[in-house]
């Protein structure tokens, strides 16, 4: 990879992992937890309710509880109280850590990391040895009456103790109170006698002056009464006064208003007759009136229609001037449209054409290259088949030639003898190939004896020898080699009389391969195929 591109990558490649390690020491405290974190800077971190970062490896973090705590403070038996009467308490107590440095140090140092068990199981004992301090301080009836009073006393007492430790108590409240004698139940019952008897005290002045009131009302309800009926009384009196004056009032205007009315429509009748008169002549002049502005408004009306039909004739041939306008821009921005969208076409297409002739062009390339490469390829391969077989055939040849070279310099020191011997070798092949006719035949029918008075089958036995002898005169004729005198060298008549020796056959006895070469031109001669060697 070249140097330019190794150091964007280096740098790259670091600022992942750097981003990785920011992410892996990422942390978010809730607001009920508070995270401290600590390391080699000499002022801790504390996160409450915030995100912050933490060097892996190097800094570590811790928790520290929050949360409102409630605390389950019992005496676990009887108190004596100040008046020496045992109790037992049973009081809750919601406390927290304080959240100023102050007593973030403090809880640190006492309640770092540990759960809401743990921190109540710490703070449970102190709590209960401050309430049965308080106890010893108060008596029974004022911790019975007044159970305020002794929460905030206990909570008081305890908060000197829970500052040491960094923790603020919220509240403590009494739930339960029980004395060892039952006096509780006693003091509720004389209270409750007490209270009964104020009770009756109390209903019995109540009815006496509930009685008292009920005369009083009535009194004054009766006086009341009597003196509303006299007020009524005087009323009505007055009223029926002033109804008859009102009457009489009443009648005298009615008379003085018919004798109004009569004269007054009299006088109406004379006005309304004129009226009429004056309204009959208006009414003339009205509808003559009436009549010339109807034919006005005739008139105007058809000049209207004349001028609205003139408009419109005259804004229909403008709408239709205006269509063709726009009919005619229609059909030349289409034309020009087609034209640009043809051109563009024509271009895509030239396009096209030209990037298949380039990619036609390249794979003919390919192919021709891959051609000439199997073109290659298998020009090799021949080539290295017919060196391979050139190297075979001049192995096979160097060796055919050494083995020649072998044999001929063998037959050069064997002479003759050795001729010989490859000669009776064959002898006994020779012989089982005449004779193997005979062996084909399964049946012979004879239907004559012979001109020299044998049979038939005879003839066909004598075959063998005949043949035989054939060969021998035929290999006498073509190399001077009788076998016939090679037969019988090894007798009394060729070794005394003919003078007959062949020499070269003797093997390491001197005379066994001189009587298997003999033994196998017997055979031959005799015809015996089964000649072992």
């Amino acid at each position: 990879m070249p140097t330019e591109f190794i150091i964007p990558v280096a740098i790259g490649l670091g600022a992942v992992l750097v981003i990785a390690i920011i992410l892996s020491g990422y942390v978010k405290a809730p607001p009920d937890v508070a995270y401290i974190i600590s390391g080699p800077r000499r002022k801790k971190k504390i996160l409450i309710g915030q995100a912050g970062v933490k060097i892996p490896f190097i800094e570590r973090k811790d928790t520290l509880l929050l949360k409102q705590i409630s605390i389950d403070i019992k005496t676990s038996g009887y108190v004596p109280t100040n008046d020496f009467i045992g109790v037992d308490i049973d009081a809750v107590a919601k406390v927290r850590v304080k959240t100023d440095p102050e007593g973030i140090e403090l809880a640190m140092k006492n309640f770092l990391n540990m759960d809401e068990d743990r921190i109540i199981q710490a703070l449970t004992d102190s709590l209960q040895g401050n309430m049965r301090e308080i106890i010893g301080t108060v008596g029974l009836r004022e911790l019975n009456t007044d159970r305020k009073k002794f929460g905030d006393e206990m909570q008081t007492k305890a908060q000197t103790d829970m500052n040491a430790l960094g923790i603020e108590i919220i509240s403590c409240n009494i739930q339960r109170i029980e004395d060892e004698k039952g006096l509780i139940i006693a003091l509720g019952q004389d209270n409750m006698s007490q209270i009964q008897k104020d009770a009756s005290i109390a209903k019995a002045q109540a009815e006496r002056d509930v009685a008292i009131a009920e005369a009083d009302a009535k009194q004054k309800a009766n006086e009341a009464s009597v003196a509303s009926q006299i007020i009524i009384a005087e009323r009505q009196n007055a009223l029926a006064i002033k109804q008859a004056n009102l009457q009489v009032e009443a009648d005298t205007k009615k008379a003085e208003a018919d004798a109004a009315y009569e004269i007054q429509k009299q006088e109406q009748q004379k006005v309304i007759g004129v009226k009429a008169t004056d309204a009959t002549i208006a009414k003339t002049e009205q509808e003559a009136i009436l009549r010339q502005k109807q034919v006005e408004v005739r008139q105007q009306e058809l000049e209207a229609e004349i001028n609205r039909k003139a408009d419109a004739d005259k804004y229909q041939k403008q709408k239709a001037a205006e269509a063709a306008l726009i009919e005619k821009q229609k059909a030349a921005e289409a034309a020009l449209y087609n034209q640009q969208k043809q051109s563009e076409a024509e271009r895509v297409i030239a396009e096209t054409e030209k990037y298949k002739a380039i990619q036609d062009a390249e794979a003919k390339k390919a192919l021709a290259e891959a051609q000439r490469y199997a073109a290659e390829q298998e020009a090799a391969g021949i080539k290295a088949k017919y060196d391979a077989e050139a190297a075979g055939i001049q192995a096979r040849g160097l060796a055919e030639a050494e083995a020649m070279e072998k044999k001929a310099e063998a037959m050069k020191k064997y002479g003759q003898a050795a001729i010989l011997e490859m000669i009776v070798s064959v002898l006994p092949d020779v012989a089982k190939a005449v004779a193997e006719p005979l062996s084909s035949i399964d049946k012979v029918t004879v239907f004559a004896g012979g001109t020299d008075g044998g049979n038939g089958v005879s003839g066909i036995s004598a075959n063998v020898p005949t043949v035989m002898a054939q060969t021998f005169e035929t290999v006498k004729a073509a190399t001077g080699v009788d076998l016939v005198d090679i037969v019988k060298a090894s007798g009394y008549d060729a070794k005394v009389t003919r003078n007959i020796n062949v020499s070269g056959l003797e093997g390491s006895d001197g005379t066994a391969a001189n009587a298997v070469t003999a033994a196998a031109v017997t055979d031959a001669v005799t015809g015996n195929t089964d000649t072992e060697e």
